[in-house]
């Protein structure tokens, strides 16, 4: 029997076939891209796996850039910086950035990692699915290419206060972004998909239809347990978007994104004296300093991404009417847009993380982490999680509203 696949954006129904190398299946209801074949074999996947742990290890453990200024010098790795953080009282500004910068990430690559090795040796863990609904929970929060981004901002703010030595951290962690590029194609769903095509796991839809579990995917019929025959997750209810709790975090979010833009996000002294400064203050700074190009990557992310995100949510909450099938697309590739662009307002909080220790020389200069980071990490998270509340599937599921069953196309 063929395997069934449920779009997670709209829950069409598609046999899964295979795409051939470097190929793609696409939903054909909606568009999403709902997997991809690369040219890699499963061996030489755990070895990128491997490697991109190694690299990770490489990229935290090495100095990211020495500094020297009148007679003081410093080394800075990423955990340096969350420390001093730490030990300057920052407490929730460095537990965002050392979870989104370091653990998530080291979890994520653990995980797939393990899961991987298990798959290629034919073996099935008895965790195997808690292993990979943790997995699929992290993988959002999981910010290391944002990361890299905002050490490449912080080397340009920082080029004119001391003199600046690259070291082989950075190095590590641009090879890290491009290691977790390939190896992010691995998501929960893919590896249970790898583990069902070697014969570890219920074909999906081979049960029957009826529900599809959130968790790993599997098109089955509805069980007397309430929970999933693959993976052992809850079922629940039918759909698990919630409009009222997605206005309430929308609106906290506007609410912390106030004083995000209003309040100095940091405080510079030096011996000419102390300034601060706000998020479009930074900004004006590196356009002054004719890093124009990453002013704009700035602007974008901390200001233009959080808007777009708080004003496409209240679009489609206040849009959800069924108005034909090309609407529905349209609104759908809106929602996939904020779900991509959701982690990057994270910028801003890993650049004053990074400053704050790049320019700690007591006496001569200092940067201190003012209270809008601390706002505007919780504007990120609470648009991150309005995102992951709202179920696009609900516009769907009124147009289908007068079809006896779902369609099943091929992919």
């Amino acid at each position: 029997m063929r395997a069934l696949i449920a779009c997670p954006h709209c829950d069409t129904l598609h046999v899964r076939l295979d795409p051939g190398v470097r190929g793609r299946a696409e939903c054909r209801c909606c568009g999403t891209i709902l997997y991809r074949r690369g040219w890699l074999t499963p061996d030489q996947w755990v070895a990128l796996a491997w490697a991109c742990l190694a690299v990770f290890a490489i990229a935290q453990w090495f100095p990211i850039v020495s500094l020297s200024i009148q007679g003081q010098s410093l080394s800075l790795t990423y955990w340096e910086a969350l420390r001093l953080c730490w030990d300057r009282g920052y407490y929730g500004v460095s537990v965002m950035a050392g979870l989104a910068g370091f653990w998530f990430p080291l979890l994520q690559i653990c995980l797939t990692l393990w899961v991987m090795q298990a798959i290629s040796a034919r073996r099935l863990p008895p965790d195997l699915g808690h292993a990979l609904r943790l997995l699929g929970r992290l993988a959002p929060w999981s910010m290391a290419t944002v990361l890299i981004l905002a050490i490449l901002v912080s080397v340009v703010k920082t080029a004119g206060l001391a003199r600046l030595q690259i070291e082989p951290g950075l190095f590590g962690f641009f090879a890290l972004c491009y290691l977790l590029t390939g190896l992010g194609r691995w998501d929960a769903r893919a590896l249970w998909r790898r583990a069902e095509d070697v014969g570890l796991v219920p074909v999906s839809g081979a049960s029957g239809q009826g529900r599809v579990c959130d968790a790993c995917g599997c098109v089955q019929a509805p069980q007397p347990s309430g929970r999933c025959l693959r993976c052992g997750a809850g079922l629940g209810p039918e759909r698990h978007g919630d409009a009222a709790q997605v206005w309430a975090l929308l609106l906290a979010a506007a609410l912390f994104y106030i004083p995000a833009n209003t309040l100095p996000i940091m405080e510079v002294r030096t011996v000419f004296g102390r300034s601060e400064h706000t998020i479009l203050g930074g900004v004006i700074e590196l356009w002054n300093y004719g890093s124009w190009d990453l002013a704009v990557i700035v602007f974008v992310a901390s200001v233009l991404v959080p808007v777009t995100k708080l004003l496409a949510l209240a679009f489609l909450l206040l849009r959800d009417q069924p108005m034909g099938v090309r609407v529905q697309r349209q609104r759908t590739r809106l929602y996939i847009a904020v779900e991509f662009i959701g982690q990057w307002s994270m910028l801003d909080v890993f650049v004053v993380v990074l400053m704050a220790a790049m320019a700690n020389f007591p006496g001569l200069s200092q940067i201190s982490v003012g209270p809008a980071a601390l706002n505007f990490g919780a504007v990120v998270a609470l648009t991150m999680l309005a995102a992951m509340r709202y179920d696009p599937r609900r516009g769907w599921d009124a147009l289908r509203s007068a079809q006896p069953q779902k369609e099943i196309h091929e992919s």
